[in-house]
């Protein structure tokens, strides 16, 4: 059992309600959950691995890879649909070089579309991190990124090395 986990698994007591808040709990120190910490929740609570998956899987905030220093999700709820989300985050893709659900190589930004961020009359709009971007244009996406890579403090996420994606720096 990891460090990580022996921490969390100390503050709830080995039965199936806790689970989702567990989950929620590793997810948050971890940015996100992984298939170690999958079998050691379920040895924890008892619940078979299919179920803690089957449960994980259900709920859309959990997630099973890491995500970037800085995560983007963009708003694709009707509003910001109306208004040229699916434009704004192909955009950000070409800007970032990755697709929806892909991670930069230096594991900065990470991106993906959600239902809602509940900022309708700030259509079209994404968040990062936890700060939202509003009334975002094609033209505004480099300026954006700009400014964000100084102002928007790192996620604390921690990634073991062995899930670290290098690149050669040459090509």
């Amino acid at each position: 059992m990891g460090k990580d986990l022996t921490e969390i698994f100390s503050i709830y007591k080995n039965q199936e309600s806790d689970l989702i808040p567990i989950l929620q709990a590793i997810q948050t120190k971890n940015g996100y959950l992984s298939e170690n910490s999958i079998i050691q929740v379920s040895k924890f609570t008892g619940v078979p691995e299919s179920e803690v998956y089957g449960v994980a899987t259900f709920y859309t905030q959990f997630r099973f890879s890491p995500i970037g220093k800085k995560h983007i999700m963009v708003c694709k709820g009707t509003a910001c649909h109306v208004l040229g989300a699916t434009k704004i985050a192909e955009g950000i893709e070409r800007h970032l070089g990755i697709k929806e659900g892909e991670i930069t190589f230096d594991m900065e930004y990470s991106l993906e579309s959600v239902g809602c961020l509940g900022c309708c009359a700030l259509a079209p709009c994404a968040m990062i991190n936890n700060e939202v971007e509003s009334k975002i244009t094609l033209r505004n996406i480099k300026k954006i990124f700009k400014i964000k890579k100084k102002t928007i403090p790192y996620q604390n996420t921690k990634i073991p090395p062995e899930k670290l994606i290098t690149h050669n720096k040459g090509k």
